[in-house]
This record gives C-alpha cells, sequence and structure tokens, in this order.
C-alpha cells in the first residue's frame, strides 16, 4: 500500500518517541511474560479476517475511549500492532501520551508477523 506523504509524516514523527520491536523481540517478550497484551489495533473487518492467535483487539479509531477500560493498568507492557507498522506507531504515541509507561510497535505488523508463521485465528 503506498501512503500519502501526511500520513508518512505524521508516522515518522510517531517513530520519534516509540520503541519498535520486531516479530522475534515480540515473540521473546510474549513467552517470557504472560501477562504482556498484544493488542491488534487494525479495523474491525481486518481483525474478524485473521490476527494473532493471543491478541486482544482495540481499534484505532476507538482507541483512546476504551484503552483504560480494556488495559486499567497503565505500566502493563503493551505490544501493538497493525497491518504494516503504521498505524500502531502513532496508536503506540497516544497511549503514552495517556499515561502508558510501557508500549511498543511491532515492526511490520500483520505482515510481518504472518511472514514468521505467527499463530493466526479468524473471527472474534
Amino acid at each position: 500500500m503506498e501512503h500519502s506523504p501526511g500520513f508518512l509524516k505524521l508516522v515518522n514523527a510517531a517513530r520519534a518517541h516509540v520503541e519498535e520491536i520486531s516479530v522475534a523481540e515480540a515473540r521473546a517478550r510474549l513467552a517470557a511474560n504472560p501477562r504482556v497484551v498484544l493488542l491488534d489495533v487494525r479495523e474491525d473487518h481486518e481483525w474478524h479476517a485473521e490476527h494473532a492467535a493471543e491478541a486482544r483487539h482495540l481499534g484505532r479509531g476507538i482507541l483512546e475511549r476504551d484503552i483504560e477500560r480494556l488495559i486499567p493498568d497503565p505500566g502493563a507492557e503493551v505490544i501493538m500492532y497493525c497491518g504494516g507498522g503504521y498505524r500502531s506507531a502513532l496508536t503506540a504515541e497516544v497511549a503514552q501520551r495517556m499515561g502508558y509507561r510501557n508500549v511498543r510497535s511491532l515492526i511490520g505488523g500483520y505482515k510481518a508477523m504472518k511472514a514468521a508463521s505467527w499463530p493466526m485465528k479468524a473471527g472474534a
């Protein structure tokens, strides 16, 4: 997908403030700590088509409204992913501005996870 210059400008600005991790790093963090939240921030239709087996879902459009209900602990470790690693950088930055201190964005998102044979499932 080709992204617009304005969108890329926002993403690049967010990336300056957000830690990005690889699929291998995400796997290691999830294996080491079962309390880590893997958060899919894609749209509902993307989530329903297929998502990481252990993920929770909170679309980017409602993240600010609902994250405190879904993840009440601002110290919780959260790894966010989207389709390709762009929207998750934006949502990670927003979560940090809301007080979440241990948030990361997954480099390459869902596409990288699929390429690395991450276990997936369809539906809710």
